[in-house]
This record gives structure tokens, sequence and C-alpha cells, in this order.
């Protein structure tokens, strides 16, 4: 088993996009009229599959915090803040876990106010959280 995706409400989903294209995603399709709204596929260059699915029906918009944060793998925290400053979008709160200058996180936040944490690995480590990153 593998975790696929996961769905977020908007509640505008022109904000959504133009906020989610500029951090980098693309659009890979639609799912218009389902019981829970429209459905709109975006992934990052670098996923093999979709990672999110923005969900949007105007008759029920999101009430409240529907997640409390995500998290996106930045190759260059550097790179990404600058790029994603260009776009507008704000980037706060850079800092590293283990106080060296190759683990870097960092956040941003999305029309809906919903958290994505950006995290810049140390080099050797692996694409995603290990049960290695629970033992430390």
């Amino acid at each position: 088993m593998r975790t696929l995706h996961f769905g977020l409400m908007v509640a505008d989903l022109d904000r959504s996009l133009a906020f989610y294209t500029a951090v980098g995603y693309r659009v890979l399709g639609t799912v218009p009229e389902t019981p829970f709204g429209s459905l709109t596929m975006i992934k990052l260059p670098g996923d093999d599959y979709v990672t999110i699915e923005l969900v949007h029906d105007p008759a029920k918009p999101p009430s409240g915090r529907n997640i409390n944060h995500f998290v996106i793998q930045v190759e260059s925290m550097a790179d990404t803040a600058a790029r994603l400053a260009g776009e507008g979008v704000e980037v706060e709160g850079l800092s590293s876990p283990d106080g060296s200058a190759d683990f870097l996180t960092a956040w941003i936040t999305d029309p809906d106010g919903n958290r994505i944490e950006l995290v810049q690995w140390p080099p050797g480590h692996a694409d995603g959280l290990t049960e290695a990153d629970m033992r430390a």
C-alpha cells in the first residue's frame, strides 16, 4: 500500500490554482460534478502521480482548517524562496531542525490558510521520512 493523494477543500478554485501553479504544481486533469464538487488533480514536476486533489464546491465552502499541514521537498531552499518571492508568495520561518546549513525548513500559506512546510533534506537523505529519522 502507499499514499496516493489527499483532497484539499478550497473556497476559490481560480485563486487556489494561481497559488499552486506559482508554487510549481501543474494541473493533470479535472473531474467535474462529483458529490464533493469539482475535483482538480495537480502534481509537482518531480512527482510521478497526482499528489493533491483540489476539491471545490461553491455551495459548500471550507469550514475551518481541513488539514494541519503538508510537506513539499525542495532541492534548494534559497532558490525556491527566491522563485516564490518572485511569484508573490511569502516564505516564512526559515530554520534548520538540526542546526546545519543543509537541513532546512520554511513555511508558506495558501489562499485558504493551509500551511505548507518546505523541506530541504541534507545530502544523502532519503526522499522522505524513514524509520531512521524517528530514531534520531
